[in-house]
C-alpha cells in the first residue's frame, strides 16, 4: 500500500480512548500496553471479517490488522476503509497473525489452512464464520493435521444480503449469538480467547455440539436462504416476469431480501450442509402439501389453523432468543 492511501493515525487501537468494558490489556516488560490481540488476520475482508475487525477495533481489542483474500481491488477498500493496517498473503499471515478469522465460503476454507500450516506462528489461534461446522471441521482437521488444536470452530448468527468491504458494520453483532463448536484438543485458555473476541464485538456466546449446530442452523438459517432464492428464480423465470416485479410490493421485499446475497457462498452452504437440507426439505415438503391439499379441498378450518399456528410461533420469537 502506498503511503499517501494509508487511513489515519486516529484508526489505530491506541487512539481508542479506554477501550471496551472488561478487556484486558497486557503490559509487556517495555511498558507498553497491548491489546488481548496484538495482530488479527482476517481471510475475506467483506460483511463478516470486516465487522468482526470493526468490532474488534472499535472496542479496544486489537492492534494490527492484515487482510487476505483473492480480490485485491476488496482489499484496496478495506484499507481504505480502515478495516484493516495491511496486506497479507495467506503465508504471511500465518506468520505474523496471534488470531486468525477465516471469513472465506465454506469451500475455500481446506485450501486457505493448507497455505497456512507450514508457516504457523507457534501459539497462533484459528477460528471460522462458517455457517455450516461439520465438513469445515474435517477440513481443518485434513489441512491442519497435528496442529488442529488451535482451531476453534465457530459461526455468527448475522449477516445481510449486501457484501464486500463497504457492507462492514462494527454493531452487525450487538446482541447476535454466535456459536463456537470447540473441539475436544482445544485448550481451554484458546476457547476463551476466540470467545472474548466475540463479546468485545457485543455478542453472546454459547457452545454447541458440531452436528446438533448443522441441524438446527439448516433449519432456521440455511432453510429460509435456499426458500427466498428458490421462489425468486420461480418468479424470474415466468413469463411476465417484468409485470410481477413492477407490481410487488412490501410482502415481497421483506421475504426476498436475503436471496441477494454472496451466491458463492450460500451455493457452498447449501453443499456442505447438505443432509441437513434435504432432511429439512423432506419434512417442510409433508406441511406445504398438507397446506396444499387444504386448499384444493377449500378447507378454510384447517388453513386457518395452519395460519394460526404459523402466526403465534412468529409473535413468540424476537431476533437473538436464546430461550
Amino acid at each position: 500500500m502506498s503511503q499517501a492511501a494509508r487511513p489515519p493515525a486516529g484508526d489505530s487501537f491506541n487512539n481508542v480512548a479506554g477501550g471496551a468494558p472488561g478487556v484486558v490489556r497486557v503490559v509487556d516488560p517495555s511498558g507498553d500496553v497491548r491489546p488481548p490481540i496484538p495482530v488479527l488476520a482476517v481471510v475475506g475482508v467483506g460483511l463478516i471479517g470486516g465487522s468482526y475487525a470493526a468490532a474488534l477495533r472499535r472496542a479496544g481489542h486489537v492492534g494490527r490488522v492484515l487482510g487476505v483474500g483473492r480480490n485485491t481491488q476488496s482489499l484496496t477498500r478495506a484499507y481504505e476503509l480502515g478495516l484493516i493496517d495491511d496486506t497479507a498473503t495467506a503465508a504471511e499471515a500465518a506468520a505474523q497473525a496471534d488470531l486468525i478469522m477465516l471469513a472465506a465460503p465454506v469451500g475455500a476454507m481446506a485450501k486457505v489452512l493448507a497455505e497456512m500450516r507450514p508457516h504457523l506462528k507457534p501459539g497462533v489461534v484459528i477460528t471460522d464464520a462458517g455457517s455450516t461446522k461439520a465438513e469445515v471441521v474435517d477440513a481443518a482437521r485434513a489441512a491442519l493435521g497435528d496442529r488442529i488444536a488451535c482451531f476453534v470452530p465457530g459461526h455468527p448468527i448475522a449477516g445481510g444480503e449486501r457484501v464486500g468491504p463497504d457492507a462492514a458494520d462494527g454493531e452487525l453483532y450487538a446482541g447476535r449469538n454466535v456459536i463456537l463448536t470447540p473441539l475436544a484438543e482445544n485448550a481451554p485458555a484458546d476457547i476463551a480467547l476466540v470467545r472474548a473476541s466475540w463479546e468485545a464485538c457485543g455478542a453472546r456466546v454459547r457452545d454447541m455440539d458440531v452436528l446438533a449446530h448443522d441441524r438446527v442452523l439448516g433449519s432456521v438459517s440455511h432453510m429460509p436462504h435456499f426458500l427466498a432464492s428458490v421462489y425468486v428464480a420461480q418468479v424470474a423465470r415466468s413469463e411476465d416476469a417484468a409485470e410481477r416485479l413492477a407490481l410487488a410490493g412490501s410482502g415481497f421485499r421483506d421475504f426476498t431480501r436475503i436471496a441477494a446475497g454472496s451466491t458463492e457462498m450460500w451455493r457452498d452452504i447449501f453443499l456442505s450442509n447438505r443432509d441437513a437440507m434435504l432432511t429439512e426439505l423432506s419434512a417442510l415438503r409433508a406441511v406445504l402439501d398438507s397446506a396444499e391439499q387444504a386448499l384444493e379441498r377449500s378447507d378454510g378450518a384447517a388453513l386457518e389453523s395452519l395460519l394460526d399456528e404459523a402466526a403465534v410461533c412468529r409473535r413468540g420469537w424476537r431476533l437473538g432468543n436464546t430461550k
